[in-house]
């Protein structure tokens, strides 16, 4: 029982995606947005297709 609750504490855990409020995107949270190059409602960077 020991054993198996230390390795529970290990498992891996999906990260947690956000919406990104320009685009609605999947973002990280704290990162830039890949899709339109948005940060905390401002374009930080620019996204050339």
């Amino acid at each position: 029982m020991r054993l198996r609750t230390r390795k529970a504490a290990n498992r891996a855990k999906a990260p947690q995606l956000s919406a990104c409020p320009q685009c609605g995107a999947k973002v990280r949270p704290h990162r830039v947005c890949p899709a339109c190059g948005s940060y905390k409602g401002k374009q930080v960077v620019s996204i050339t297709t």
